[in-house]
């Protein structure tokens, strides 16, 4: 029997990442059922299981771990091949994980992260989920606690604070309009809190974060934001104090192993150097 090509293995690790056919469906252009017969004829080829199949998807067995392990040793040094084949015809690029917000924060500030003169591009990645630092499908990314993953490097960029907001002028909205993203998109803690503290009082859901703030500005009810938009949103006002049990530290993360390279080196530090230097305003005190 033949050897399984480099593709059945990028297939592989595409499932293992996303933990089932679905979310590697979307990662790769191919059907659940496509994807689902490369894996069994992979582990026919490896004569090993790799897969542990259930209702909640695609786990890793022993002998799929080690696989996994042996995978990302390969797909680095092919990076590494198809960055020397390319040369200066393509500029080395960074890629970074950011949540809605400090995904907007670095899009405002894009000229702080990389300039005319840098001989590196960026791809901004921006979504709730966390950031993907492990297997290395990001080079750096934000995340809202300290990384426990033995690989992965940190640097402290301050806490982050978050309130209520309504419409700047538009009275007492009263208790039973709140705004919230829909109970299964919200994966972060701000986005749980309207489900946990004002479940009966919510009037609309959406599907973003982004919109909860379009709907607040629009006087439609309250939304909980971190204080670095509401407060520096002039059509909104905060309602009530700082909700304390929200606030965190956030991380700026890499790979151990890619820390070091001197495009992912420079574009941490100077993400380090914007989240320091709007400390305060991050940290709530920009509406006191």
């Amino acid at each position: 029997m033949k050897n399984p090509s480099w593709d059945a293995y990028q297939i592989f690790l595409v499932v293992a990442r996303s933990g089932g056919l679905t979310g590697a469906a979307e990662g790769t252009g191919l059907s659940p059922a496509t994807i689902g017969r490369r894996m069994v004829d992979l582990e026919r080829q490896m004569g090993r299981a790799l897969f542990v199949r259930s209702q909640q998807g695609y786990g890793l067995t022993g002998d799929g771990r080690q696989l996994l392990e042996q995978l990302l040793d390969m797909e680095t040094a092919s990076r590494k091949v198809e960055t020397w084949r390319d040369g200066a015809a393509a500029p080395a690029l960074v890629r970074i994980a950011a949540g809605t917000w400090n995904g907007l924060r670095l899009a405002e500030n894009f000229a702080a992260l990389c300039t005319a003169r840098d001989a590196f591009r960026v791809d901004l990645f921006i979504a709730e989920q966390r950031a993907a630092l492990a297997h290395r499908e990001h080079d750096i990314g934000i995340r809202a606690f300290e990384p426990e993953e033995i690989n992965l490097a940190s640097i402290p960029a301050g806490d982050v604070a978050y309130a209520a907001y309504q419409a700047r002028n538009a009275g007492d909205v009263g208790p039973g309009r709140w705004l919230a993203v829909g109970r299964e998109d919200a994966i972060s803690a701000y986005l749980r809190w309207p489900h946990d503290n004002r479940a009966e009082n919510i009037v609309a859901t959406v599907n973003r974060p982004r919109s909860l703030r379009d709907l607040a500005v629009a006087g439609a009810g309250i939304a909980v934001l971190p204080c670095f938009i509401g407060d520096l949103e002039p059509r909104l006002e905060r309602v009530g104090a700082e909700i304390d049990e929200l606030r965190h530290r956030q991380w700026i993360v890499m790979n151990n192993d890619d820390r070091h390279r001197r495009e992912i080196r420079t574009v941490a530090d100077r993400m380090t150097r914007l989240l320091r230097g709007h400390a305060d305003l991050i940290a709530g005190k920009g509406g006191l």
